[in-house]
């Protein structure tokens, strides 16, 4: 879904620097963990800077 707008389609990558489904599963091979997990550590990592007063856009 472009994973990052929500639209539903993950494999398409509307905009320059949209993450795609393939995008994440490329990252989680990366470190040996299944897609889901690398998620939730993005998630958890933009939370963290958020909450530290970190760079938002």
């Amino acid at each position: 879904m472009c994973m990052n707008c929500g639209c539903g389609e993950p494999d398409e990558r509307h905009k320059d620097g949209d993450i795609t489904y393939a995008d994440l599963q490329r990252a989680a091979s990366n470190s040996d963990i299944d897609p889901e997990k690398a998620a939730d550590n993005i998630h958890a990592a933009a939370r963290k800077i958020r909450d530290e007063g970190g760079s938002q856009r």
